[in-house]
């Protein structure tokens, strides 16, 4: 065999001339189109664009990698001065989790699980003669301690399904500093995190990277998170570089107008104010104490939602938001308590419901990518409730399969005969808005559904969420640790902690001081684009004796 060529005197990694395509029907079609970009040990740069930007395909490239149904078609990729693209497919993946490692968005999608998140953590340790198995113990629960997870030494012996989707993503950011390698590919990491943890791991990631002079892609949708990661951004839009610089220079002056516009982005709020309340919620908790297993998670909590109203549930990971959910839709029957829908008592098992208790009450979730059925069109996954809840057939349910795509502004001709995976992430979650609104509820659980979107996406489908409430009169439960969305689009707000109410009232009185200190941590802990938002607020938490949810 050849040697592959190297260079020496270089950067840990230098992409030139990179053209990836993407294979679409019987065509290829060009998804990077000539980008370059070089980084040195200890240097972060941050990836940033909307969806269908390339963020991601280029730092999968990074690692020599295409996605199935990709392909790099030209350029080069020097890491540590060995050309990735020359190197055999079995040299390639010696490189990967060892020298190279990558943090995918989705945790829930990424980790196996028939098996513990210690076994997960210690296996390419172990397998690449890192560690032994003791050692990748010990280590794991070292990382676990420093990303601030939740009883450090037992949790590695939980499967994913028993952790949040917030230690989850710690968890997998764990996994990938177990061979402490020379360059970690970020992909969202903090996509799943509350605000307050999202700090500690923001803080942790950085504190590696200095530690281990480890160079790191950092990959976001979020402005305000990468102005405190990245030495250097890099804008990108249809697969080509809009505009490079310095992280301090591009957030003083950006010169682009494409860039600009990324910056300027949240500016959606709720068009027309809430409806006065009617005597009778449409949903209301009272006094609902709930569990998993031997452990509360929920404790007396009581709330009510009225027609065509927004209730934001905010806190932070392992609160209770997602659980109270849960009870409502009757998959977590409560130990205590009750689920009142238009005044009269919910069955607490999803399963002694009607039919059309069941229909009234929808759920949107977080994660589009494993809330849709990969091997389902479109038309079948919108078409199963209208058949189900409906009893809908032939050509009437053809018709209204056309009508929802319609009322979630895809082109039915265009969306109607897709698979999932031919989607963007703001097209999947639209799916998933179509797919709670053929049952025809009156009442729809917002599960985090923003949280997996870039900006201009995210708010697309908050003035999709806004108008379809406006026609359609529907109540909302939007659970979110984005305090933006709150801002934009809820009408009261219940602030929670521990599986406790710390506060609930109307959006402009949450938000106006003073506040309890959990509310006031949760406000100082939203990121601002400041490249020194992150110290000073890491300082000022020093002060703060609140302890988190999560842990």
């Amino acid at each position: 065999m050849t040697s592959p060529k190297k260079k020496e005197n270089h950067p840990l990694l230098k992409i030139t001339g990179l053209h990836i395509e993407g294979q679409s029907d019987d065509a290829w079609i060009p998804i990077v189109k000539g980008v370059d970009l070089t980084l040195d040990r200890g240097q972060v740069l941050g990836l940033i664009g909307e969806s269908g930007a390339g963020k991601s395909t280029i730092g999968l490239a990074a690692m020599g990698y295409a996605q199935p149904g990709c392909r790099i078609t030209a350029g080069e990729i020097w890491f540590d001065g060995v050309d990735l693209r020359e190197l055999r497919r079995r040299e390639r993946r010696s490189f990967r989790g060892v020298r190279i490692a990558y943090v995918a968005q989705s945790a829930a999608a990424s980790f196996n699980p028939a098996h513990k998140l210690i076994d997960q953590f210690s296996e390419i340790p172990v397998e690449h003669g890192v560690h032994s198995r003791a050692d990748a113990e010990a280590d794991a629960i070292d990382l676990f301690t420093r990303l601030q997870m939740p009883s450090p030494e037992t949790i590695g012996y939980r499967y994913p399904h028993q952790v949040s989707g917030g230690q989850l993503q710690r968890a997998m950011t764990a996994m990938a500093l177990s061979c402490r390698p020379d360059l970690i590919i970020f992909d969202e990491p903090t996509t799943a995190l509350d605000v307050t943890t999202q700090i500690e791991v923001l803080a942790t990631i950085r504190d590696i990277v200095e530690q281990f002079n480890t160079a790191a892609i950092y990959i976001t949708h979020d402005l305000a998170v990468v102005a405190q990661m990245a030495d250097k951004i890099i804008v990108l839009r249809y697969g080509e570089i809009v505009e490079a610089a310095n992280t301090r220079i591009m957030l003083s002056d950006p010169r682009e107008d494409y860039t600009k516009s990324l910056w300027a982005v949240r500016s959606f709020k709720k068009t027309a104010a809430a409806p006065e309340p009617e005597p009778v919620p449409l949903c209301k908790v009272e006094h609902v104490t709930a569990a998993y297993g031997d452990e509360p998670v929920l404790h007396d909590i009581s709330f009510e939602i009225h027609k065509g109203h927004t209730v934001a549930v905010v806190g932070e990971s392992g609160s209770g938001k997602s659980t109270a959910a849960r009870v409502i839709t009757g998959l977590l029957p409560p130990l205590k308590g009750q689920v009142l829908y238009k005044g009269d008592p919910l069955p607490p098992d999803y399963r002694h419901r009607t039919k059309d208790q069941l229909r009234q009450v929808q759920m949107i979730y977080q994660m589009a990518d494993t809330a849709l059925n990969p091997r389902q069109h479109i038309r079948d996954i919108i078409g199963r409730p209208l058949a189900f809840y409906l009893g809908m057939r032939g050509a009437k349910k053809e018709a209204r399969i056309r009508e929802l795509l319609d009322l979630i502004e895809l082109e039915p001709d265009a969306f109607i005969g897709r698979l999932p995976g031919e989607l963007s992430g703001g097209q999947k979650q639209r799916i998933c808005i179509a797919r709670a609104l053929a049952a025809e509820p009156e009442f729809i659980i917002c599960d985090e559904v923003t949280s997996a979107l870039d900006q201009l996406v995210a708010e697309g489908i908050l003035r999709l969420l806004d108008r379809l409430q406006q026609e359609l009169s529907l109540a909302f439960m939007f659970i979110t640790h984005d305090l933006a969305t709150v801002k934009a689009i809820a009408d009261e707000v219940i602030v929670m902690l521990q599986g406790e109410i710390v506060e609930q009232g109307s959006k402009i009185s949450i938000f106006s001081p003073p506040h309890p200190e959990y509310t006031e941590l949760l406000l100082s802990s939203v990121p601002e684009m400041d490249p020194d938002w992150l110290d000073k607020t890491l300082e000022e938490r020093k002060h703060l004796s609140i302890k988190s949810a999560d842990q």
